[in-house]
């Protein structure tokens, strides 16, 4: 069944909702980003404890600003597909895509059948990381 027009105006709010909220949130990390300076980071006397706790703060920042701006490209990429008409539509098997999976994600490009499979095939095994 695909989707009404009263759904595909509820999503298109949703979309934009979150849309608004990350690139508020982006730009405020942002900027704490570039008010934070080392020196207020590691504290006034460094020892390397400080300075990789100064350094893991600065990337912890810089990989959720990364998250986020992902998650703005899937909204945009979104907000195309409701504008050409494939909105809803799943990528591998032109299924539709259930109200429920894109009300929870509705950047989601696959149906959820689609999703496992493409998560099993192209899982990696787990590296260490800091």
């Amino acid at each position: 069944m695909a989707l009404t027009p009263e759904q595909l105006e509820e999503l298109q709010r949703t979309i934009a909702a979150r849309h608004a909220a990350l690139l508020a949130e982006v730009h405020s990390d942002v900027a704490r980003a570039r008010d934070e300076s080392y020196g207020e980071l590691a504290g006034p006397v460094t020892d390397s404890a400080d300075r990789a706790a100064a350094y893991l703060i600065t990337d912890v920042d810089q990989a959720e600003v990364t998250r986020d701006l992902l998650e703005v490209r899937e909204l945009e990429a979104a907000r195309a597909r409701l504008a050409d008409g494939s909105f809803g539509s799943c990528v591998d098997c032109e299924a539709e895509i259930a109200i429920e999976r894109l009300r929870a994600s509705p950047e989601a490009i696959r149906c959820l059948d689609c999703q496992r499979m493409h998560e099993k095939t192209y899982a990696r095994p787990a590296e260490p990381r800091l």
